[in-house]
């Protein structure tokens, strides 16, 4: 089976499934969804600091690539969504469509609530291996010793030159790479 499958070979089914969206158009596909009153949608994402030659930027990325998740009646929605801009189509394995299941769906929508985006990254505290983005230390990592939250500075022992010296650097010009969800 490839693309738009037979909906009458389809039983009628209400539950999450993964949609594939085209490369990086994931929020035109979930926008473009959430037009139908049928469907439900998640498009979960995160935000967080990439260190570029400028310093460090906040940038938003799905937590998914090139999916979104759809609450929908397989039988009567499947050509809609299909067909929908910014889709390529549902994951299936032949005849079977797997769903995800909705205790799945109740716990990332409690991770990332309404907004469906988690900032990642965004505290520093003493002992966070962070890099330094931008400047002429750029790219070099080291540990926080101590958070100046007045000033908003860090202190951070780094190995530079084959010794370890401390510097105070903005607390904007960091990426903590010590990231979790």
């Amino acid at each position: 089976m490839n693309g738009v499958d037979d909906s009458s070979a389809v039983a009628a089914h209400t539950a999450w499934f993964c949609v594939r969206s085209q490369p990086k158009h994931e929020h035109i596909a979930a926008a473009n969804l959430r037009r139908n009153p049928d469907i439900d949608v998640l498009n979960l994402r995160i935000r967080f600091k990439r260190s570029t030659r400028r310093g460090p930027v906040w940038v938003t990325d799905a937590l998914f690539p090139g999916y979104v998740l759809a609450l929908f009646d397989l039988a009567r929605c499947l050509r809609l969504v299909q067909s929908t801009g910014g889709v390529t189509g549902v994951v299936h394995f032949g005849h079977r469509w797997p769903t995800v299941p909705p205790e799945a769906i109740a716990e990332l929508r409690a991770m990332f609530g309404d907004e469906e985006v988690r900032v990642i990254g965004a505290d520093v505290e003493t002992g966070d291996v962070v890099r330094i983005s931008g400047g002429v230390l750029d790219s070099l990592e080291g540990v926080v010793t101590r958070v100046m939250p007045g000033r908003k500075r860090v202190a951070v022992l780094l190995d530079f030159l084959g010794r370890q010296t401390a510097v105070e650097v903005d607390i904007a010009s960091i990426i903590n790479t010590d990231r979790h969800l």
